[in-house]
């Protein structure tokens, strides 16, 4: 079973985010909880943990910036 991964709203005003770096290489293993991304908004950076464990599979390029919901990758 995957896990897709979306782009969050870590703000109720929050419409839009971009990824400035991922952490993980694209196909790596993680495990659940483990830091996989960094992101900024207008008014917070933060990072982002992966909701579950499993191989990750990157799809959205750093410095892209997307729309709260966009999916940008998954966990197989």
């Amino acid at each position: 079973m995957s896990t897709t991964l979306f782009i969050p709203r870590l703000a109720v005003s929050m419409t839009e985010g971009t990824i400035t770096e991922w952490l993980v290489e694209d196909g790596a293993t993680v495990a659940a909880g483990q830091p996989i991304y960094r992101i900024e908004t207008d008014k917070t950076d933060a990072e982002i943990e992966a909701p579950a464990s499993g191989v990750i599979h990157i799809e959205a390029d750093p410095g892209e910036l997307l729309e709260v919901g966009t999916p940008i990758g998954e966990i197989e």
